[in-house]
């Protein structure tokens, strides 16, 4: 089993989850969160000053799935989000070691 973590623009979350619930994503887990990546890098430096950062909007989606699934919902949320600019978010692909049904006890594949 594989955890899947998107960050994207929250302009995008709309096409992204009807994309992911076209091919089959049964649940996700949704955050309005904050924060910043590979543009503090740019911002970083000013005539040898530092500038302070600000933190972009984003939304986090948050799957567990099988592992054969993985790299569909990869290819259906860079489809949809990519816009070939800075901040079109990024993907983590994690082990996801066990899940609990916490309803009916059932665990692995079987509680997701």
């Amino acid at each position: 089993m594989k955890n899947i973590t998107i960050i994207i623009p929250p302009a995008r979350f709309d096409n992204v989850k009807k994309r992911l619930v076209e091919i089959g994503v049964c649940g996700m887990t949704v955050s309005d969160v904050r924060g910043f990546g590979y543009e503090k890098k740019r911002m970083k430096l000013h005539d040898d000053r530092e500038m302070t950062v600000e933190l972009s909007e984003k939304v986090r989606i948050d799957i567990a799935l099988k592992e054969e699934d993985v790299e569909q919902v990869i290819s259906a949320v860079t489809e949809e989000a990519r816009t070939g600019r800075l901040g079109d978010g990024k993907i983590f692909i994690s082990e996801l070691t066990d899940a609990v049904r916490v309803r009916t006890g059932e665990r692995g594949e079987h509680a997701l």
